[in-house]
């Protein structure tokens, strides 16, 4: 890496950030190729080479003042959709949560979607951003920004990555099967662009900050747990999540089949390995409060969930997970 030099140019301690060394290589545009992490990071190295600072300084929503330098973004998994995402998501090391820098500059300028590129993605990274792209999915489709525009681009995300998301963890070589995925996850992230992402997002992202979870399996962990508290906000269109994920349905009532997408996305956490409890992570009960005050704190999440979740309940949802 190159090191910084003073104004005098003598050689300065510390090594260059990513956004000082793309702008010391006068770069025209950063090329991301990569799982969301890796898309993430280009994102807010075109932002730091045009805008300077860290990403301390542009933690929040709208934070950036100016455009950044254009990014191409081509995933190579299916999960994040961060190729068609504002946002860039980072362990903030200050306070150990997962921050989110969140600005119309953070799109990228292309998106190359294709799904070949995810045929070598192992089947636990597979399993794990295959259901970070469900968990968006859902949570736009029930969010209480959900519009029809979103719900288009949410239901076929859902319907998708529900048929097919077995074969891409357990036959990974179907292109068939690894198309669906790589379209579910581009729609899911076109979807939370307006709808957003709602509690299980904002409970995971204390897992992935103090505990080191990965985000996918974060929210794969936490989505089961989460859905019966949701449920009773959104029953109507969790009967719709049950139709789109193929649960037979014909001739039950709207909460009856809105139990049924519970219970098929529970069903498929247990068959994709998902781990089911947050002791698997390290969480003990002594971490529930703090935890729970920092899931609860980031409004701009919680503020979309379909049910209002006082600071005690999302406390009783991490004690279920345990």
């Amino acid at each position: 890496m190159r090191r910084l030099r003073r104004r005098d140019g003598r050689a300065q301690r510390g090594v260059a950030g990513p956004g000082q060394q793309v702008k010391a290589h006068q770069a025209d545009l950063v090329v991301a190729v990569g799982g969301g992490s890796a898309i993430d990071v280009a994102k807010a190295t075109a932002v730091l080479a045009a805008n300077g600072g860290t990403a301390y300084d542009y933690f929040g929503v709208d934070r950036v003042p100016r455009p950044g330098l254009p990014v191409i973004a081509m995933p190579t998994t299916a999960g994040t959709g961060a190729e068609a995402t504002p946002n860039a998501i980072f362990t903030n090391t200050r306070t150990q949560v997962k921050e989110g820098i969140v600005s119309p500059y953070m799109m990228p300028a292309v998106a190359i979607v294709d799904p070949e590129l995810t045929l070598t993605a192992p089947p636990g990274v597979t399993a794990a951003t295959g259901m970070d792209a469900l968990t968006h999915a859902v949570e736009s489709f029930t969010s209480v920004k959900a519009a029809p525009t979103t719900d288009l681009f949410a239901a076929e995300a859902i319907r998708r990555i529900g048929r097919s998301i077995r074969t891409a963890v357990f036959r990974g070589g179907d292109l068939a099967a690894r198309t669906d995925m790589a379209l579910g996850s581009l729609y899911a992230g076109i979807a939370i662009c307006n709808a957003g992402t709602g509690a299980v997002h904002a409970m995971a992202y204390p897992l992935g900050g103090q505990f080191r979870v990965p985000h996918g399996i974060a929210n794969a962990s936490l989505l089961p747990h989460v859905l019966p508290w949701n449920l009773q906000g959104s029953v109507e269109k969790f009967a719709q999540v049950a139709r789109l994920l193929g649960e037979p349905v014909d001739g039950l009532s709207a909460l009856a089949a809105a139990e049924r997408a519970v219970a098929a996305i529970q069903r498929l956490c247990a068959d994709l390995g998902i781990p089911s409890r947050l002791s698997a992570f390290g969480v003990r009960e002594e971490h529930i409060p703090a935890m729970a005050a920092a899931a609860h704190a980031t409004r701009r999440l919680m503020d979309n969930n379909p049910r209002n979740l006082t600071v005690e309940e999302v406390e009783a949802i991490y004690r279920s997970a345990l």
